[in-house]
């Protein structure tokens, strides 16, 4: 027997809070965690450069198959299920990093990770736009995506935290478990219902595949200037001279920047589209992402992590909300679609990155790859508005 549609007494405060608390499960300790502790790995379980990449890289492939799984189901009921399952299923993995001392047991745990990642992002995030949407309110998901910034602080600050408590970097792992059972626990009571069976509408055309190709084209590019910049940014600053201690830091104002810029990019995308908005994004993420490489200060590496936090949300979000308005009946499948491509340069980035690191001793190279990634991904949203204009003009 499926479950009610609509039960009594939910509100959408608490729709919207509880899907911020299982972003901070499954993306913000399942997965940020990893940044921020990143460098202790590599002082204190030997963990390589080159490894720690790779780990990532297992972490998005996890990211990807979870797209895969998600762009596959049309059941609602069991859409909810694996997004539930995955809750609970973030701590354990989390958990795990710590109980283990071996590279097979971090890479199960970051696979697995990245798999309760994309419930939170796909699953979840279609629930919640699927519920505005049937509740008459703005399908918009700045809102929804604090969470991302907010599990950004709440690893900034627990790694800092239990550093000063000298914890080991196994001793940390259990902590952010620990730390989790504060969000699971709205975060499980306050799920978004199953949505009802979806009504075939008719109102507006689909995207023609050149929209789709060329929007899978951007959100690659834009999927590794996240992953290069989420995965590194703790290293980059360790790695500059006479910055050492201060990556944590950078980290922290990451997820303060990330935080509010989700209502900035609503309000932008209101006035510019969310298309101009998307390109006004990824310039300022270029100028954060070649900071570093061009001065070798705290103050730039702290100004870039600053750039990168405030765009990189704006980007997700309304990226995944563009998409999932096009397809109301079930926005979740058609994130998980578009997301594929994000997950596919979030396997390549960071393996790739590791190697370049460890051949140069340097970041320097890979942040001008990345910056030339994003802008080949505003080539591809100048391409996106021309097809739009080209579109209006025939009607």
């Amino acid at each position: 027997m499926s479950e009610p549609a609509h039960p009594t007494g939910l509100q959408a405060w608490q729709v919207l809070l509880g899907g911020i608390c299982a972003l901070v499960l499954t993306v913000g300790l399942a997965r940020f965690a990893y940044t921020p502790l990143l460098p202790q790995m590599h002082g204190q379980a030997g963990l390589g450069v080159a490894d720690g990449g790779l780990l990532a890289a297992i972490n998005y492939a996890g990211y990807m198959s979870g797209a895969l799984l998600a762009a596959g189901i049309e059941n609602p009921v069991w859409r909810r299920r694996l997004y539930s399952a995955a809750l609970p299923l973030a701590l354990v993995i989390t958990a795990l990093m710590g109980w283990s001392a071996s590279f097979a047991g971090w890479a199960v745990s970051r696979y697995v990770g990245g798999l309760c990642g994309a419930a939170g992002m796909l699953l979840g995030s279609g629930l919640v736009q699927g519920w505005l949407i049937r509740s008459g309110r703005r399908p918009e998901l700045g809102l929804y995506f604090i969470g991302l910034g907010l599990g950004i602080v709440v690893s900034a600050v627990g790694a800092m935290g239990m550093s000063g408590l000298s914890l080991a970097w196994a001793a940390q792992w259990q902590g952010f478990a620990l730390l989790g059972l504060v969000f699971l626990i709205p975060a499980w009571l306050w799920r978004p219902p199953v949505p009802p069976p979806a009504v075939k509408s008719h109102a507006g055309a689909a995207p023609s595949r050149r929209w789709m190709a060329l929007m899978l084209a951007a959100y690659f590019c834009a999927g590794w200037g996240f992953v290069i910049n989420a995965t590194f940014t703790v290293a980059i600053v360790e790695k500059q001279p006479l910055l050492a201690g201060q990556g944590p830091w950078a980290w922290l104002l990451v997820g303060l920047a990330a935080t509010p810029a989700v209502f900035v990019w609503d309000r932008i995308a209101r006035r510019t589209g969310d298309v101009g908005a998307l390109l006004i994004a990824l310039g300022v993420q270029i100028v954060g992402v070649l900071l570093p490489a061009l001065f070798g200060s705290l103050v730039a590496a702290l100004l870039g992590a600053l750039l990168y936090g405030a765009t990189f949300i704006g980007i997700v979000s309304l990226t995944l909300a563009l998409v999932g308005r096009r397809s109301p009946a079930n926005p979740g499948k058609a994130m998980a679609r578009l997301t594929l491509s994000y997950g596919a340069a979030q396997i390549a980035a960071p393996a790739l990155t590791g190697r370049m690191v460890e051949a140069s001793g340097s970041f320097d190279a890979a942040l001008w790859l990345t910056a030339g990634v994003l802008g080949l991904g505003m080539l591809a949203l100048s391409a996106v508005l021309r097809e739009g204009r080209d579109a209006s003009n025939s009607v």
